[in-house]
């Protein structure tokens, strides 16, 4: 008689309300990710772009935010027992005021900025994206700061992301979906070191 694999354990949004505030991690469908502390140039970067983002929207019906917050995705569930995924993108534009609640964001924001780090890059490519992608997230940016790109995806008719745009330090990315939004990466990403040459020493053998 074969021996029954032993399941790993599941983890919910009511015992995610339970741990240590000071100890930062996510729940994606039952299983728990750690997260980092964020470095400098992560900051500046959030900065940056929550603060273009800040800028368009006020006065209008969507509002910007930034982690610290839980976004839930309650699905179905209706107890905080049965609630299986609580994340904290580092920025989201929520244009629904009905999802905004004190505890976090309930349901998917209409658009997620993570930045990315060599020690995220997999997380927020392959499970992230794949959850926003499911969860009907309309945009989802991934902001890598050591490629000094951005990877745009946008939800299509068929629920599915397409095909990602890619856009360097020198670009402006133009949000269809909000008209007359614009972030400029000249200003999210900081400026390159100047690169100084030195000449070779030359013996003289005149």
């Amino acid at each position: 008689m074969a021996g029954s694999a032993k399941r790993k354990k599941q983890y919910s949004y009511a015992e995610y309300l339970t741990w240590e505030n000071d100890q930062r991690c996510e729940i994606i469908d039952g299983d728990v990710f750690a997260m980092n502390s964020p470095g400098s140039s992560h900051q500046r970067i959030v900065r940056e772009i929550s603060t273009q983002l800040a800028l368009f929207f006020t006065g209008k019906e969507c509002e910007v935010f930034c982690a610290p917050l839980d976004v839930i995705f309650c699905g179905a569930a209706r107890a905080d027992s049965e609630i299986k995924t609580v994340v904290q993108p580092d920025i989201m534009v929520v244009c629904d005021r009905a999802k905004i609640e004190e505890r976090g964001i309930i349901g998917s924001p209409d658009l997620i900025v993570e930045v990315s780090s060599p020690s995220t890059a997999s997380h927020d490519n392959i499970r992230k994206r794949a959850l926003y992608e499911r969860e009907g997230v309309h945009e989802f940016w991934i902001v890598s700061p050591v490629d000094r790109l951005v990877r745009v995806y946008k939800l299509g008719s068929a629920g599915r992301f397409n095909v990602e745009e890619v856009f360097d330090d020198e670009a402006v990315i133009k949000v269809e979906r909000f008209p007359g939004l614009s972030i400029d990466l000249k200003k999210v990403f900081p400026a390159r070191p100047p690169v100084y040459k030195v000449k070779a020493p030359v013996e003289d053998y005149s």
